[in-house]
């Protein structure tokens, strides 16, 4: 996985999202894979937008992937003023289990292409959209799992580990976040994923497919371990320069870069306790973040830090894990930030596309 920032800059330059509208639901869609770098704060939903404007004008053509974009950003913005970690809109209906289906932590449903996609986010920290969905329908609406578990399972995985857009999409596949709950049966995930499954749970017309009662094989599940091995500190404070502050979810080297700081990377052990992350996707933040010159770690509490910094100004982005912060706070660099949060994504949307097209 790319991390340098020249090289990942490289990779927006050379996006072309004409075929993202009709190809991004399949397997080798032309999709962007741009993800982790937005939810790791290293570039911008604005930034891909800029960039995309400056290559082709009119992105009229593009809209989908604009409106994808937005979405990410609607999340978020709905994070700020709600709490995600609970059932957002009603509670979720038939839930049988709150711990995880053990043949979906072991890749062991017999489906070719989820069980495929599973290994491949053990192995790479990357799983297709399409295929998250299909995840957890099949751990909420076929195994009755409470989706919150799940979706820490999931996030613990991702390298794009976004609490917001993962709690919210898992909620709107459990119908705690939409009208209806998502399915999907074998041909779908056939046609989708270049597979010719048959006989499986999935293997059934729609007006057969959802069960009244957790499918057998979903049945036996476990508790889940997740822990997250921080690193050292390595701190070393100069009382007479402020503050900078970065975190999983601001890793921006051109942020404030020509003021003369102590650049700190805050790890919180209470906030991974919490939402643990897995090594891997630790090792490829720590990698984003060597593109910040002279980044320091410093891996206890912000209170702590706050003890060892007292009267320098702490600078820091907005971020609804980090509300606790204090000093100059920072906007995020949204799509577009003259447009507030609306109760629908599409009031949203049409919101944002309007500001867009000045």
């Amino acid at each position: 996985m790319v991390t340098n920032y020249e090289e990942i800059v490289a990779i927006v330059d050379q996006f072309d999202p004409s075929n993202y509208r009709h190809s991004r639901n399949f397997k080798s869609g032309s999709v962007s894979r741009l993800s982790p770098y937005i939810s790791r704060g290293v570039i911008s939903t604005r930034f891909v937008f800029d960039t995309l404007s400056k290559k082709f004008g009119d992105l009229a053509p593009f809209e989908k992937f604009i409106q994808e974009l937005a979405w990410r950003d609607h999340w978020q913005l709905i994070w700020q003023q709600t709490e995600v970690d609970h059932d957002l809109k009603r509670a979720q209906e038939d839930v049988k289990f709150h711990e995880f289906p053990i043949k979906v932590k072991d890749a062991d449903l017999g489906i070719i292409a989820i069980d495929d996609g599973i290994n491949e986010l053990y192995d790479t920290g990357y799983m297709h959209n399409h295929l998250r969905m299909y995840v957890a329908s099949i751990v909420c609406n076929f195994g009755k799992y409470h989706w919150k578990i799940p979706a820490q399972w999931m996030y613990y995985h991702l390298f794009d580990g976004d609490w917001a857009s993962n709690a919210l999409s898992w909620q709107w596949v459990a119908g705690t976040n939409s009208n209806k709950k998502y399915i999907a049966n074998q041909e779908n995930v056939n046609k989708y994923f270049n597979t010719n499954d048959a006989n499986t749970f999935l293997d059934k017309p729609y007006e057969n497919l959802y069960p009244k009662e957790p499918i057998e094989l979903l049945t036996s599940s476990s508790a889940l371990v997740l822990e997250t091995n921080l690193p050292q500190s390595n701190y070393s404070n100069n009382p007479d320069l402020p503050v900078v502050l970065y975190t999983t979810y601001n890793l921006d080297p051109n942020w404030l870069k020509g003021l003369n700081a102590n650049r700190v990377f805050l790890m919180e052990p209470s906030h991974f306790e919490k939402y643990p992350i897995s090594n891997q996707v630790l090792d490829f933040i720590l990698k984003l973040g060597e593109n910040i010159p002279r980044l320091q770690l410093f891996v206890g509490s912000y209170e702590e830090l706050c003890g060892q910094t007292k009267g320098q100004t702490h600078h820091f982005k907005e971020h609804p894990f980090y509300g606790h912060l204090k000093g100059l706070k920072y906007e995020r660099d949204w799509l577009s930030p003259n447009v507030e949060v609306q109760a629908s994504f599409f009031k949203f949307w049409n919101k944002v596309k309007k500001d867009l097209s000045k």
